[in-house]
């Protein structure tokens, strides 16, 4: 079931928002990547922050109020960040972003944590299909990557 958030506008998300969307990243990875210790998740904070938001065209969904609910970065034909708040997931945010992200700015790709199965299935039912693996992340660390693709 969807709620009217899912029929929000896709707004670009600007620098000064960026604390914000640290916010939504960190209480999401809490949900959602349980492989994750602490340390990684405050290593991962600050260069989430300061190097790979700026580096994605970055966009939002908000509630009424403005708050951002969640948002993705597209680079090229990837899909290399979408991150939905907790208390908004299930709502149609995340698909409403990607089909955006497909049928939009021509994303063909996406790279997904093996050790988080809900975004490995999510991506599964919007049409990609994993074409390869990597045993490490892409810093090196020992987080299996998925690699997907559409069809």
């Amino acid at each position: 079931m969807k709620s009217s958030e899912s029929n929000s506008h896709i707004e670009a998300v600007f620098p000064d928002e960026y604390p914000e969307i640290v916010e939504v990243w960190e209480a999401s990875v809490r949900a959602t990547h349980h492989f994750l210790p602490e340390s990684d998740i405050l290593y991962f904070k600050p260069l989430i922050l300061n190097e790979y938001l700026k580096a994605v065209n970055l966009l939002c969904v908000k509630d009424e109020k403005g708050k951002i609910l969640g948002f993705m970065g597209v680079h090229g034909d990837g899909l290399e960040m979408l991150f939905i708040h907790p208390d908004a997931r299930g709502k149609g945010i995340g698909t409403q972003l990607t089909q955006h992200a497909i049928h939009h700015l021509n994303v063909q790709k996406v790279d997904v944590n093996e050790q988080n199965p809900q975004a490995v299935g999510f991506y599964e039912h919007t049409g990609f299909a994993v074409v390869g693996r990597s045993e490490l992340d892409g810093l090196g660390k020992p987080y299996p990557i998925l690699h997907m693709q559409l069809f």
